[in-house]
């Protein structure tokens, strides 16, 4: 596991602890999934159903891997030991990516415009600078769109602890947290 990949899944559970209580909990990813549901305003029912059963399966991987003392909260080092195992998450993370993209193409021409892209991005947390930078590494149509399959590709990526130097670093290249 490389530094980059550590810094990446640092800011995530920092994210992801919506109650700031420094573990993460049940309630932190039902939090999380009304608040991205919410940003997609202009996408359909079905969409969000799989935004919102991507965040439940995050969670549920999470608690059936690390929470062996069924205190149903995940420290830091617990989720790090996870998330960055290919082989106990790749699963879970292709699902969550794959909704969070879809999410952002509600007229499923297979782009995914930078305004909801941004609003999608804030819900989780992320700050407008680096939401921005990662938006532009991804190459951008002339249109100010990317490709679907492109957000779905840098999100898995953002979750492999071999990668460095990858669009996703973006994100906490000015990331206070």
């Amino acid at each position: 596991m490389n530094d980059e990949a550590t810094r990446r899944v640092a800011l995530v559970f920092a994210l992801f602890d919506t109650r700031g209580h420094g573990v993460l909990a049940k309630e932190d990813f039902d939090l999380m999934a009304d608040r991205v549901v919410q940003a997609a305003s202009g996408s359909d029912q079905e969409a969000k159903t799989a935004m919102r059963a991507a965040f439940h399966r995050y969670w549920a991987t999470l608690r059936t891997e690390l929470d062996v003392d069924g205190d149903g909260e995940i420290t830091f080092e617990e989720y790090t030991g996870c998330v960055l195992s290919p082989e106990r998450f790749d699963a879970t993370i292709a699902e969550f990516a794959g909704a969070l993209a879809e999410l952002g193409d509600p007229d499923g021409d297979g782009l995914v415009e930078r305004p909801l892209f941004i609003e999608l991005m804030t819900a989780i947390g992320f700050e407008r600078g680096n939401i921005d930078a990662l938006f532009d590494a991804f190459g951008p149509t002339a249109a100010d769109r990317i490709a679907v399959h492109t957000w779905y590709a840098g999100i898995q990526d953002y979750y492999a602890p071999d990668k460095a130097g990858i669009p996703g670093d973006e994100l906490v290249a000015r990331s206070t947290v």
